[in-house]
């Protein structure tokens, strides 16, 4: 067969790596946190590492919290102003996790996922990673099931599907997103972005949206990112494909995210390493502004998925 599954249960949680046998085309995955650690291509006679990822499971473990590279965001997605909203009349704090005064990127993002399948075949290498979430914060106390569907397929192309479905008696509030931090080699200041979106979401001074939106054109087109600093959401078009481009002079890497994930947030971390391109179902502290929440239905099933692939030039 083309692809393979390969699966490293010697380090504290396994290490999953799908492979293009054809190409070498690899995506290393981790059950902790079901994250995307690796996805390495061949470039010109070696391989190039496009993701930045961590060292190892016990590294990723110690220091998930510091930059939150690759996590899944779930059930919030970035910031909620002061960890607290209310819902159906009652308020709730959650106490995972805080940068400053604010909660950050959800309540799984260090989850003990488990292998539920994977699967090789002439045309894909695949697995799924399954997590139950049981009220372990008492700011979130829905109880819900997350699986996480992880898809390389020929030509570099790699895809992720997060299926979400609950039983509690009521409806309950959800955001969904990623956190990948992508590199394409060298510093991000010789990278084009292009996304379609015109429309940014405007911040305040804590990254939180003031509930207001302010026009940005500037990556419509591409535009090269040397001494631009982003941390920002962006609104993608509706009525256009949300498709993303990160380019430099020997790779483009395509973002393609279906309707569920309407917002991309952008940040360039101050090492300029690399870029977290993060697709995001809802805007930030949107369980307190409204912007993208949802409300999950009982017993049925919410898809949310996003598609990656990198072309060398």
């Amino acid at each position: 067969m083309q692809f393979s599954v390969s699966i490293n249960q010697q380090q504290a949680h396994p290490i999953i790596t799908l492979k293009d046998k054809l190409t070498g085309c690899s995506a290393e995955i981790y059950a902790f946190g079901g994250l995307l650690n690796g996805w390495k291509i061949p470039l010109k006679g070696k391989v190039q590492q496009c993701v930045d990822g961590f060292a190892s499971v016990a590294d990723a473990r110690k220091n998930m919290a510091n930059s939150f590279k690759s996590a899944k965001l779930s059930p919030f997605v970035c910031r909620m102003r002061k960890g607290s909203y209310e819902f159906n009349n009652q308020s709730y704090t959650v106490h995972k996790h805080y940068l400053e005064a604010n909660a950050i990127h959800g309540l799984i993002f260090d989850a003990p996922f488990a292998i539920k399948t994977h699967e090789a075949t002439n045309t894909a290498a695949s697995v799924a990673l399954e997590y139950h979430y049981q009220q372990s914060d008492q700011g979130y106390p829905f109880n819900y099931s997350i699986t996480i569907i992880w898809k390389l397929e020929a030509g570099n192309k790699l895809s992720a599907t997060t299926l979400v479905s609950h039983e509690n008696k009521i409806a309950i509030p959800y955001a969904d997103g990623w956190h990948p931090y992508f590199t394409l080699g060298g510093k991000v200041n010789s990278y084009t972005l292009k996304f379609n979106s015109n429309t940014q979401v405007e911040f305040d001074a804590e990254l939180l949206p003031t509930g207001k939106k302010k026009k940005d054109t500037r990556f419509l087109k591409g535009m090269v990112l040397n001494d631009i600093f982003l941390d920002n959401s962006f609104e993608l078009n509706p009525n256009e494909p949300g498709k993303c481009t990160l380019s430099n002079k020997n790779l483009t890497l395509t973002i393609e995210p279906d309707a569920s994930y309407p917002i991309l947030q952008v940040y360039t971390p101050m090492h300029r390493k690399s870029i977290a391109l993060e697709n995001l179902s809802g805007a930030p502290d949107n369980f307190n502004n409204g912007m993208g929440l949802l409300l999950l239905k009982p017993k049925q099933v919410y898809t949310f998925s996003t598609y990656y692939t990198i072309g060398v030039k």
